[in-house]
Parts: C-alpha cells; sequence; structure tokens
C-alpha cells in the first residue's frame, strides 16, 4: 500500500474514503500462471499501461511511475511467495474533502495478491455455462467511459449479474444503448458463424486484453476473425460462443436465454482457442513468451 507491505489483515482503508463514498477508482485484474520456468505473470506490461490509460481517462493522477507499479505486481506475488494466483492493482481517492468533487484528497494506491481459480469455476471452463440476456443495458459511451476500468462502472454489471443468478443462470449477458450484444458482466464475448469469429467492436465494452491475445491466436492459427456488431439473434443461431477474461479465462457459453448454442457443448474452434491459450500462459507456446514476465 503506497509504496509499502503490509500484512493482509492490516490492509485497511479509513471509512471516510472518498472512492467507498463514490466510486471513483479505478483497477486491474491480472494473473500469475506456472511454467516450467517458475511463475510468470500473462500480460503485465499491457494490464498496467491499461490502468494508468483509466486513470488519465478520469482525471486521476497516479503518483508512481509505470515501471513502479510493474515491479510492485512483481515484488508481491514474489513475497507471498505465490505460484498461480490473481492480482489486484487498485488505485483510489483517500480520506480528506467530501463532496462529489474530492479536490486535494490523496491518490492512494495498492496492491494485493492471492490464489484464485477459474472466476466461473472448473465446470464452466470444461462444460460452458447458461447465459440470461440482462434487462440491464450496458452503460452508454457517454454516461461512462468504456474504455476506463473504473469501479464504480461496475455497479451496473452487479445488478446484471446478480439478476442472472437470481434467475438460474451462471452469467449475464448485456446489450448496448442501440440494442446490439455488447459484453458479460465482466467478460468480453466471441461467436462463431460459419466457422469465422466474431466479436463486439470497441464501442461500448472494455478493451480486454484477453479479448485482444485471443484474437491475435485465431489470426495466427488461420481463424479469421472480426469485430462487429451482431443481435442478441445472431447469437442465438451461431455455432459456438465464449467469454473472455483475465477472470474468467476462455469460458464457453453453451446455452442464451434457454436457446441452445449449437450443439449445446463447447465447440471445436473454442476448444483449439481455450488450448492453445492455456498452453500460452503455461510458457508452452513460444511465439507468445513475450506477453510472459517470468517471476
Amino acid at each position: 500500500m503506497d509504496g509499502e507491505f503490509v500484512n493482509w489483515d492490516d490492509a485497511t482503508v479509513h471509512v471516510m474514503t472518498h472512492t467507498l463514498h463514490y466510486g471513483l477508482g479505478v483497477f486491474e485484474g491480472i494473473r500469475s500462471y506456472m511454467t516450467a520456468g517458475g511463475p510468470a505473470i500473462f500480460r503485465l506490461k499491457e494490464h498496467v499501461d491499461r490502468l494508468f490509460d483509466s486513470a488519465h481517462i478520469v482525471q486521476v493522477q497516479i503518483p508512481f511511475t509505470r515501471e513502479q507499479i510493474v515491479n510492485a505486481v512483481i515484488d508481491c506475488v514474489k513475497i507471498n511467495k505465490l505460484q498461480e494466483c490473481y492480482i489486484r492493482p487498485f488505485v483510489y481517492i483517500g480520506y480528506g474533502m467530501m463532496g462529489i468533487y474530492p479536490k486535494d484528497n490523496p491518490i492512494k494506491v495498492a496492491v494485493a495478491a492471492y490464489p484464485w481459480g477459474s472466476y466461473l469455476g472448473e465446470d464452466a471452463i470444461q462444460k460452458g455455462i447458461r447465459v440470461k440476456v440482462s434487462s440491464f443495458v450496458r452503460n452508454h459511451v457517454n454516461s461512462n467511459m468504456s474504455r476506463g476500468k473504473v469501479s464504480g462502472y461496475y455497479i451496473n454489471s452487479q445488478l446484471a449479474k446478480r439478476e442472472a443468478i437470481t434467475l438460474g443462470y451462471a452469467e449475464a449477458l448485456m446489450l448496448d444503448t442501440d440494442g446490439y450484444v455488447a459484453e458479460g458482466s465482466g467478460e468480453n464475448i466471441f461467436i462463431v458463424r460459419n466457422g469465422k469469429l466474431k466479436t463486439t467492436p470497441l464501442t461500448s465494452i472494455l478493451e480486454g486484453i484477453t479479448r485482444d491475445s485471443i484474437m491475435k491466436i485465431a489470426a495466427d492459427n488461420g481463424i479469421e476473425v472480426s469485430e462487429t456488431r451482431f443481435t442478441r439473434d445472431e447469437l442465438y443461431i451461431s455455432e459456438e460462443a465464449f467469454f473472455s477474461g483475465t477472470a474468467a479465462e476462455i469460458t464457453p457459453v453453451i446455452e442464451v436465454d434457454d436457446r441452445k448454442i449449437g450443439k449445446g457443448t463447447p465447440g471445436e474452434i473454442t476448444k483449439k482457442l481455450q488450448s492453445i491459450f492455456f498452453d500460452t500462459v503455461h510458457g508452452k507456446v513460444d511465439k507468445y513468451h513475450h506477453w510472459l514476465t517470468r517471476i
């Protein structure tokens, strides 16, 4: 916290912390995976760059350099003797002036790392999940700026996720304000139509780092991929669908709104991309070694 390691139980904030009340903070989700050469963090530079981009968008000045944040992430994994883990850098506005405009409140930075398995469960990775299109619409691009990974934006996601879980589904799928498919509550989405991969363009969604990785892997393996809007009914008649994200990794979607996707099981392209992705993060694909930061 703010350049010093503290014990987990002592990592506390004041009850009047500005971000706690008003939600203006930025964060990242990063994973470390075990490889033959030891733990390695996946696309660390890109995650730290996005953290700084998010802060720039919401006009929060991070009081550390990118290099210092990178080193803090690495050291946090090291000092906790972790191998496979989830890492959460968090930039927030501290205790000071209350009210909507924080004025001269201090900008605080924390990095936490802890063991965490697959976000939607190991069964989800292997067998796929059932999804519900949410009654909650993804925020408009001029309501909440979608390129920023901002804490308060996730109220929208929480409402959608809670609704889906309550109705018996594993995850929510959100539409944009024009009615096209946007993303999950915390994941990007891909579909397969006629053997080709489609994903939502970067108009109303977060610029996912796993999304970018999948697009590069697909292109390198002869799978045509395009960024284009599609409707919920095109999703219904797709051959395959899957979510991507640091937490969700690659999770097949086998049913949407009680309609089977394809055969109702993870598809061949999804399984191929899953296999290459997991080999990549575990250091088994030489072509993508530059995505790994060894610990």
